[in-house]
This record gives C-alpha cells, sequence and structure tokens, in this order.
C-alpha cells in the first residue's frame, strides 16, 4: 500500500527557498559577525528570535496569498495551517535541543563568546542533514504509508519514555562517540579560539571545539528522529515538512543565547513536550478512524507548550524565593 504525496511547490520554488536560507546564512556570517567571536547578548538574541518568527509568519502569508490565487481558497488555509502547525511542531521540539547544548557547554566549559560560531556550523550541518532524513521520510512513506503508523507507535514510547526519564541527566562522559573520538584522536588540552584543528610540532591536532562540534551535529540526529516522524501527522507535502523545519532551525539558535541562562526555570516545558509527542503519536495511530482538523491539531500543541511554560515560569518563582530566603 502506498500514500499520496502530493505538493504545490515548483522547481523555482524550491531553489527560491534554498537560495534565501544560503542568502540569510551568508548575511549572519559575514554581515553580522557571525565569524566574530563575542558574547550574545539577551538584547541581540531576542532581536533574532523575534526576526525568525516575523520571517516565518511573512512566509506562511506569502504561501496563502500565492495558493489563493493559484489554487483557491481552501487549499490555500489548509497548506498554511499546516505550515504553522508544522512549524510550531518543530519549534517546540527543538526546544529540547536547547537543553542539551546548554549541557554540552556546559560539560567542556566552552566560553561564551566562542559557542556563537560552533551553533552556526550546527546549524549548517542540521540543514544538511535534516533534508537528506525528511527525503528519505517522504520516499517511505510514499511506497509504504504503513511507515506512519510505525511512526506513531515510536513518538507514543518516546513520549512514554520522555514522561518516565524527565529531571535524569545523562553522564556525558559515557557518550559513546565522546569516548570513541577520545581514544582515536590527538586532542589538545585546552581551546584555541574558535579553531576546531591546530597544527602544533608538525602534528594537526582536534580542538575541543571539535568535539562539541560533532555531539551538536549527533544531537540533533537524535532530535530529527523525533521531530520529522511528528510533522508527517499533519502533512506529507514536502515542501511544507522542509520549510517548516528549516525554519525552525534557523531560529533555534538564536532561541538558545535568549533562554540558556534560564534554562532551569523551564522545568516542566519537557512534561509538555512528551505531551505533544504522545499527542501527535496517537494522531498517527489514529488515521484510520479519525481524522483531526489541522487548526485544532494547531490548537492543541500550542496550548499544551503555552501551558507548560506558564506552569513553569509561575512554580519556579516560589523557588527562587524559597532559596533567597534560605540563604
Amino acid at each position: 500500500m502506498t500514500a499520496n504525496i502530493d505538493s504545490f511547490a515548483t522547481g523555482p520554488m524550491w531553489v527560491g527557498f534554498i537560495a534565501f536560507v544560503l542568502g540569510m546564512l551568508a548575511l549572519d556570517l559575514f554581515v553580522f559577525g557571525g565569524r566574530k567571536a563575542h558574547r550574545v547578548p539577551v538584547r541581540e538574541a531576542l532581536a533574532w528570535v523575534i526576526a525568525w518568527a516575523c520571517l516565518a509568519l511573512a512566509f506562511a502569508g506569502l504561501l496563502w496569498w500565492y495558493l489563493n490565487g493559484t489554487q483557491g481558497a481552501e487549499v490555500a488555509q489548509r497548506k498554511t495551517l499546516e505550515f504553522l502547525a508544522g512549524y510550531l511542531i518543530e519549534q517546540s521540539l527543538s526546544v529540547d535541543n536547547m537543553f542539551v547544548f546548554v549541557m554540552i557547554f556546559g560539560a567542556f566549559a566552552v566560553p561564551p563568546e566562542l559557542q556563537r560560531r560552533v551553533l552556526l556550523y550546527g546549524v549548517l550541518g542540521a540543514i544538511v542533514m535534516r533534508a537528506g532524513m525528511i527525503l528519505a521520510g517522504v520516499w517511505l512513506v510514499s511506497e509504504f504509508a504503513w511507515v506512519l503508523y510505525v511512526f506513531g507507535g515510536f513518538l507514543v514510547i518516546t513520549g512514554i519514555k520522555m514522561l518516565v526519564f524527565t529531571g535524569h541527566e545523562p553522564d556525558l562522559e559515557k557518550n559513546r562517540l565522546l569516548r570513541w573520538l577520545r581514544g582515536h584522536l590527538r586532542i589538545t588540552p585546552r581551546f584555541h579560539g574558535e579553531f576546531f584543528f591546530v597544527r602544533q610540532n608538525g602534528v594537526l591536532w582536534a580542538t575541543p571545539m571539535f568535539l562539541v562540534l560533532l555531539l551538536i551535529e549527533a544531537s540533533d540526529v537524535l532530535f530529527a528522529v523525533d521531530s520529522i516522524p511528528a510533522i508527517f501527522a499533519v502533512t506529507t507535502d514536502p515542501f511544507i515538512v522542509f520549510t517548516s523545519n528549516i525554519f525552525a532551525i534557523m531560529g533555534l539558535r538564536a532561541l538558545y543565547f535568549l533562554l540558556a541562562d534560564m534554562a532551569d526555570r523551564f522545568h516542566l516545558l519537557k512534561y509538555g513536550l512528551a505531551i505533544v509527542l504522545l499527542f501527535i503519536g496517537g494522531k498517527l495511530l489514529a488515521m484510520p478512524w479519525f481524522h483531526m482538523p489541522i487548526a485544532w491539531s494547531l490548537a492543541i500543541v500550542s496550548g499544551t507548550i503555552l501551558v507548560s511554560v506558564v506552569a513553569s515560569l509561575a512554580l519556579s518563582k516560589p523557588k527562587a524565593l524559597a532559596t533567597g530566603e534560605e540563604t
């Protein structure tokens, strides 16, 4: 049994969007100081978070305008809601990446001024890997429709595991990739600025920054295994899947710099993400018997994330006050 994969996107639309992404990355790297080592202030991070959210909304508006004129209001509304739901799901699940970034940077004691560049290269690698995984996912769904139920079951299991193990901090020193790299590479004992490799006495050495980069890329692969199947619950259009993923990834770096110092205050967010995974997995498993409108999915996902964020902030204030009183 196969699934019908339909997409409105033309070749020029794919080329145009990829050119837009490459252009934004070039601006970040060469114009806005992406290559300069500096600590990203909260105001700068907030500006980029707002900018990427506005760009995503502007893209949704252009999407509706184009489809309304070419395929009618019904298709325009459906595809626009699919993009917004996909973007929200990907943005929400990518927040979990932020907690991993905090752990990796903390374990290696990466100075704040050196974090921006490694995350930029992490974004570049994530875009390439996500593109490959999305193409593979679309092909699997188009050839074997039952793969969607496998995705659903996997997301339900992942959501349950996240609920059970929330609060459990993994030991990075036991990470198999890190142990293998340390056993097979010459690694300098300290950072050498933003360089990933340095030559000492004619011998090429990797720096700790290279290990940080590889761990960040590996973490994105693991999280993509969750997030990409999740978006198939709202759309199988490869253009919608790709664009919503990319907008979420592009905004992740700024979101990290905005919230990294406050990560502990969002202690309930992982429960919200787990509930989102359970909902999306259940939605995929229930497809033969129940079709949920995209607007409902968008409302449930956004409501769950909003409640978990508000509850985290509300409950973190009494803890902070209690800690202050004890001291």
